[in-house]
């Protein structure tokens, strides 16, 4: 997915759907995403990692839920 933008994507479509955590590529070409937020806002940003930006060919979503863990916002880690 590397070139088409897709971390700054889910970044600016956390922070307007008010979700903290952070987004990175791994070493094999995907994006992981850490996001804390309310289940209402939660599935909108997995409904749109399911899509992503333009040019972005997702294959698969995988989520999982974890012990909570506060972020003050939104980053990409690099």
């Amino acid at each position: 997915m590397q070139g088409v933008f897709y971390r700054q994507s889910t970044k600016e479509k956390a922070l307007e759907l008010g979700i903290t955590g952070y987004v990175k590529n791994l070493p094999d070409g995907s994006v992981y995403v850490i996001a804390t937020g309310t289940d209402e806002q939660l599935a909108a940003l997995k409904t749109w990692c399911k899509k992503g930006p333009p040019r972005a060919i997702v294959d698969t979503i995988i989520t999982e839920e974890l012990p909570l863990h506060k972020f003050i916002e939104f980053i990409i880690e690099r």
